[in-house]
């Protein structure tokens, strides 16, 4: 097997239009199930009714039948007297129209006079109250055309029509085949040099929701003959065949070269991100791709692809995607010569939606959890400016993110227990960023922890200074700073002065209050930032720099004590910061904020604090205006 590297920048929008075009002839036939198993599934031949529907003249009501001929004399003035079997007969609901009667008088209009008589005031006209034969359907005509899904509604007109069974496509098999000698399914197994095995199981959910069959195959490891063993076996068992990993180009990346064997690589690599390493392939003339292997390149191929796939299979179109136009809150650089799949956070703040940029990284699968919509970057643009609106395609019902509390500033612990309570969308950004996005209106509340260096105070002076009188505060929890070391503290760090030691340092993102409180600390012992080793490597979030210290790739970190605790790390206190939430007065009047403040100050919320331990929470909830 000759090794090839180069991977190409095919435009990913031409690569699926021409690769579906592969298709167009294929017709991979139907299945004849019962009408009440048909839910959901689409036609496969136009549906034409064998009975009409109802097939004889039927009472719409109670009452009596009557010829209405003989009742056009009744009147007010001239009630017109009836005799039972000879002017009338009884029927109910749903029987039959009998001799010469066409149309039923509804029996609230009747008057009894005896056993035998009745009096009416009013005439009938002909087919009053009466459901003619085929008046819902007509024998002969169209119930359902083919390619349509059927509905509730669908399956009480295929009865009604005559249909026991029908034919409908055959929902096609999708066969998920994991590669890489890392992966394991068992997380007892976890350790260095293991990850587990979780993108089939995605891929599964899609191809379900999308209407197909999916099979998960055992793992693959890294062995070219394996793979092309299962291959072939899961193309003569599937329609569709997806290989998870080993895409790229790497010396274990076999995919392509399988495929190429096996078959015909239509297409290896295009000019989106993520997803570049994306292998469109035909085996058996059934479509065989290469799904990179990181969490949120899968997801977006899967979704791009495979979906459109699946959805031709059934012969239907995908439905025009749910989009909200929404502002920008922060610059989005993009590659010019790639398309770039952003996924964001939305809120609507004040009427206006915001859409927030989350974690870009092809492996940063809770971006995927978390993520509202996404946003599609054109190749030959370079970006997105804060600011701009841009189409925003929705990953969850606009009715739920109408109802969602948009947060960005910075992390803390007790934003994702508040989340578990109503509905959160939060960017972890930083106090300043937080700040700046309360200021151009991006969000409902900020999380702010700023140290005035000059007064020794948190937040107010900040709020005031980029705010001016229109800030906001909500108490929140003290709460404690303090190193981050590892179990037994074998560096013996006590104190700033420590982090000048043969280490690697984990720090905060520029404009986070702990970055902040590290250098107004820096400042007071006199330390140089370039005498720091790490200090330009920046993490996002206490809970990633108390990783980065358990891990080893870090030595030491800044950060809160509930953080330190979840990781199992020793902890030394540093000093207690008031960490606040920003909002504005306007904000106040918003059912969400309401509810954020009623959350935080119930019992359950503070016997949650008690349990994290490390905060401290006597004014919380209370409003501060600055």
């Amino acid at each position: 097997m000759d090794r090839k590297i180069f991977i190409g920048n095919n435009d990913a929008e031409l690569a699926l239009k021409n690769y579906l075009a592969l298709f167009d002839e294929m017709d991979w036939g139907y299945d004849e199930v019962a009408v009440m198993d048909s839910l959901g599934r689409i036609t496969y031949e136009p549906l034409v009714a064998k009975i009409c529907d109802p097939v004889y003249n039927a009472s719409a009501m109670d009452g009596i039948m009557v010829i209405a001929e003989h009742t056009y004399e009744a009147s007010e003035v001239s009630p017109l007297i009836l005799e039972k079997e000879k002017d009338f007969t009884h029927i109910n609901t749903g029987g039959a129209l009998t001799g010469e009667y066409n149309a039923v008088i509804m029996i609230e209009d009747v008057i009894p006079i005896d056993d035998d008589k009745v009096k009416i005031i009013m005439p009938a006209v002909n087919w009053q109250n009466v459901r003619v034969i085929g008046e819902s359907i007509v024998a002969g005509e169209m119930l359902l055309p083919s390619k349509k899904k059927i509905t509730p509604v669908d399956l009480g007109a295929m009865i009604a029509g005559g249909y026991k069974t029908v034919k409908v496509f055959k929902r096609p098999r999708v066969g998920i085949i994991p590669t890489g000698a890392e992966l394991i399914e068992n997380p007892e197994e976890i350790e260095t040099g293991k990850l587990m095995e979780s993108n089939s199981y995605v891929f599964a959910g899609l191809v379900h929701e999308y209407g197909g069959i999916a099979t998960r195959y055992p793992i693959v490891r890294d062995n070219f003959q394996d793979l092309k063993i299962a291959i072939n076996k899961a193309v003569s068992e599937n329609e569709i065949v997806l290989l998870n990993a080993g895409t790229s180009a790497g010396t274990k990346d076999f995919t392509v070269h399988a495929i190429e064997e096996l078959g015909k690589v239509f297409m290896h690599g295009l000019a989106i991100k993520p997803g570049k390493p994306t292998v469109l392939g035909v085996i058996s003339d059934k479509p065989v791709l290469g799904i990179p292997g990181y969490p949120v390149s899968a997801f977006l191929m899967v979704d791009k692809f495979v979906k459109p796939l699946v959805y031709k299979f059934l012969s239907q179109d995908i439905h025009n995607k749910t989009t909200v136009e929404a502002v920008s809150s922060r610059r989005i650089v993009s590659s010019f010569k790639n398309e770039e799949i952003i996924r964001v956070a939305l809120g609507n703040v004040n009427g206006k939606m915001i859409a927030t940029p989350l974690d870009r990284g092809a492996a940063a699968v809770m971006s995927l959890v978390r993520a509202d919509g996404k946003i599609t970057v054109p190749r030959l643009k370079e970006g997105i400016e804060a600011g701009e609106t841009v189409t925003v395609e929705l990953l969850k019902p606009i009715g739920e993110i109408n109802k969602t509390l948009a947060i960005i500033g910075s992390h803390d612990l007790v934003i994702d227990y508040i989340a578990d309570k109503m509905k959160i969308s939060s960017a972890h950004v930083g106090s300043l960023a937080g700040i700046n996005s309360i200021k151009k209106a991006e969000c409902h509340i900020a999380p702010i922890h700023l140290l005035d260096e000059e007064t020794g105070e948190y937040n107010t002076s900040y709020v005031k200074k980029y705010l001016g009188t229109g800030g906001v505060l909500i108490r929140g929890v003290k709460r404690t700073q303090g190193f981050m070391v590892q179990k037994g503290n074998p560096l013996g760090i006590t104190d700033f002065s420590c982090l000048t030691k043969n280490l690697v340092f984990a720090n905060r993102q520029r404009g986070a209050g702990t970055r902040v409180l590290l250098d107004y600390h820096l400042k007071l012992n006199g330390i140089s930032r370039e005498n720091i080793k790490g200090y330009d490597k920046e993490f996002g979030t206490h809970m990633a720099v108390a990783i980065a210290v358990k891990t080893g790739l870090c030595q030491v970190g800044l950060g809160i004590m509930s953080a330190a605790i979840a990781m199992d790390l020793d902890f030394i206190p540093i000093c207690s910061e008031n960490y606040d939430f920003l909002t504005t007065e306007e904000n106040l009047c918003d059912e969400r904020v309401e509810t954020f403040i009623k959350i935080i100050k119930s019992n359950e919320f503070l016997r949650k604090l008690d349990e994290l331990s490390g905060y401290s929470y006597d004014e919380i909830g209370s409003v501060i205006k600055c």
